[in-house]
């Protein structure tokens, strides 16, 4: 039995949710996002909650399956409803990035700047030219376009230059000592 699978999903007032076999729609201030659950799972409505149950005939197969589906459930009403954001801060010297549109442009040190093109679910905006705010509905789409941005340029055990998460401690390693035999 899933601890997590059991308990019930809070629906606010400003969300609206349909269910449709297997299928749950959810639409809100952010966005519309739909999710669909394996065939022996099932979601019942209760006045502001969701639960999500496993069929009795599927009890060993999915019981690994539950408490994922309902947490990906959870997380699709909170990014309709609130949002996720991820900040992204820039460090190096002459590193620094442009937003045309949905086109970032990333200058990272290098003789060619990297463009990133920013899928349209996701809004994108540069303050300083050193801080990246990604906010979106879908977490898991905002993770990878966090990650892929990330990539670019990751931060250096060194010198500490690169793109790196707001909150990300970066771990420098000591450099070579002068006199050392």
């Amino acid at each position: 039995m899933s601890r997590i699978g059991k308990m019930p999903i809070e629906t606010p007032p400003a969300v609206e949710v349909e269910l449709q076999r297997n299928k749950i729609y959810a639409k809100g201030p952010y966005g519309q996002l739909s999710h669909e659950l394996h065939s022996g799972l099932l979601l019942k409505r209760e006045n502001n909650k969701l639960f999500i149950s496993v069929e009795p005939r599927f009890k060993k197969s999915l019981s690994a399956f539950w408490g994922m589906h309902r947490s990906l459930v959870a997380n699709m009403i909170q990014g309709v409803h609130q949002g996720y954001s991820k900040i992204l801060e820039i460090i190096g010297v002459e590193y620094r990035a442009n937003i045309e549109g949905q086109r970032l442009t990333l200058y990272l040190g290098g003789s060619h700047p990297f463009y990133y093109t920013v899928p349209s679910e996701i809004t994108v905006t540069v303050e300083k030219n050193t801080i990246i705010t990604l906010v979106g509905a879908d977490k898991a789409l905002l993770g990878r376009v966090a990650a892929e941005i990330r990539s670019l340029r990751k931060p250096g055990p060194y010198h500490n230059k690169g793109i790196r998460y707001q909150d990300e401690k970066v771990v420098l390693k000591p450099g070579k000592t002068a006199g050392a035999k």
